[in-house]
């Protein structure tokens, strides 16, 4: 699939409908057990053409626009959908909520190490084990009958065999220590094999009813899960681009966070490209401690810079700048969250996880493929186009850690610690750190304040040198696609 937006003859079948197909159950399956396919960079613009690239974005869209505010019909009323709502939860929610909570009860059989150390904490490896030992049974207790007896056309490789992995995917590396947003991206897969499997209903959504079921009612209370396991164990960032990534850990929570936020929707509307619903906090107001602390208890973007607070010091803009400058769109929650219907979209939150998620190296070589996400290239799929983050992948001698030396892979690296063939930084180097007309660069990118090259912003005033810098109006320091005011085009 292209990342513009396609044509209606050129458009998936699967992208026409909005909703991730079923299988059809009274046709036997041949389940696979998910294996590894990434294993260099230049495994990832293949992915990017595969069948579970598509069904990643459909499903992830369709979650999306499910949380999106909607008109009632014959009235002027709203209804929206808060984390603090009471919902009406299907038996199959239900059951992976309770889920949640009993892996979240294995914390109190492994607490933290109380020793000192200054990366994770060795006790998450005790964890993961115990998880490990009772995950089958937890899958067999918790999810819908209808997965687990779902025709199998070979006694090889059972649905579990395929839905394992990806739910032990889902909170870390025991390895490693680390949490990520490829850990995230699991669990999205993981809840999507039950939906092609008919787990959650058997019949294409409407409204969205269902879709919003498992955003609020699992895919929520397991983000709280993680974040405690972050907390407990020091759970180090999983593949971060420091300060210049949205989030160390999420970017889910962003995603259906602006969502709820967006102007009302009636039926099958696409989802506004700008504006926001009345009421609503403004962008900028992430970085008011007292609005966060009020807004996290009802909506999942505020819930997840909350979270940033938690476990970050100092001033929002200066440890979090990517977010700071998504805070500046003035067109609004809809800006934010701006997709084209049925596809990726160019801008805002969509075209970030595509370009930060999706396409990085560190981030997907994990990503397992068995049967119902594939890796398969899609027929309708086009060569993606080459940006920063397809043609930068790390070259194939360096991809893996050097078992003999130690020496740190490719994907560990800080981002100016290695070139690509061409000499150029590699795909997360910070914008400003390409190569000068005419030299070469060398070391460290540099580390003055955004505000010292004098291109559009002024120096910080007052007393305090470390404020964030004063903006000039007619040139704002936000993210690329926020400079156009109210109403304006991508």
């Amino acid at each position: 699939m292209s990342l513009r937006e396609p044509s209606s003859s050129t458009q998936p079948a699967q992208a026409k409908s909005r909703s991730l197909p079923l299988l059809d159950p009274s046709k036997p399956h041949t389940f696979l057990a998910p294996a590894k396919r990434i294993n260099e960079g230049h495994d990832v613009p293949f992915f990017l053409t595969s069948k579970a690239y598509i069904d990643i974005g459909v499903f992830m869209m369709q979650l999306n626009i499910a949380m999106c505010p909607r008109k009632s019909p014959g009235t002027a009323q709203v209804q929206t959908w808060q984390l603090d709502d009471s919902l009406i939860l299907s038996e199959p929610v239900q059951k992976l909520q309770e889920m949640m909570e009993k892996i979240n009860q294995f914390i109190e059989e492994a607490p933290p190490d109380t020793g000192p150390r200054r990366f994770g904490n060795v006790s998450f490896r005790k964890w993961c084990e115990i998880l490990e030992s009772r995950v089958r049974d937890l899958l067999a207790a918790y999810l819908p009958q209808s997965v687990l007896e779902f025709s199998s056309s070979s006694s090889d490789v059972s649905v579990l065999d395929e839905l394992t992995p990806y739910l032990m995917g889902a909170f870390g590396s025991s390895q490693r220590l680390d949490y990520g947003t490829g850990h995230e991206l699991s669990f999205l897969a993981f809840l999507g094999c039950i939906w092609k499997l008919g787990g959650f209903t058997e019949n294409a959504s409407g409204e969205g009813e269902v879709e919003r079921s498992v955003v609020l009612g699992v895919i929520e209370p397991y983000l709280r899960v993680v974040r405690r396991l972050i907390l407990t164990y020091t759970l180090e960032p999983a593949g971060s681009h420091g300060v210049w990534g949205l989030d160390d850990h999420s970017f889910l929570p962003y995603i259906f966070g602006s969502s709820q936020y967006c102007p009302a929707i009636s039926g099958a509307d696409p989802m506004p490209v700008e504006g926001a619903l009345p009421e609503s906090p403004d962008p900028g107001d992430i970085v008011k401690k007292s609005i966060v602390d009020r807004e996290r208890k009802h909506n999942m973007y505020f819930a997840a810079v909350g979270f940033i607070n938690d476990v970050k010091t100092g001033a929002f803009w200066e440890h979090s700048p990517m977010l700071f400058d998504i805070s500046g769109v003035r067109a609004g929650w809809g800006k934010i969250n701006k997709v084209w219907t049925l596809s990726w979209s160019t801008e805002g939150m969509i075209k970030m996880y595509n370009a930060e998620v999706l396409s990085k190296f560190p981030v997907v070589q994990h990503f397992p493929f068995g049967s119902l996400f594939p890796w398969e290239q899609d027929p309708d799929a086009e060569k993606p186009s080459s940006t920063v983050h397809t043609a930068n992948q790390p070259p194939r001698n360096q991809v893996q850690t050097n078992t003999t030396t130690g020496a740190p892979s490719q994907s560990t690296r800080a981002p100016w610690a290695n070139s690509t063939p061409s000499g150029e930084p590699g795909a997360t180097a910070a914008p400003w750190a390409h190569k000068p007309p005419g030299g070469s660069q060398q070391g460290l990118p540099p580390t003055r304040a955004p505000w010292a090259s004098g291109t559009g912003t002024s120096r910080p005033t007052g007393s305090n040198p470390m404020s964030p810098p004063s903006r000039d109006p007619n040139q704002p320091t936000r993210a690329p696609w926020a400079r156009k005011g109210d109403g304006g085009g991508g």
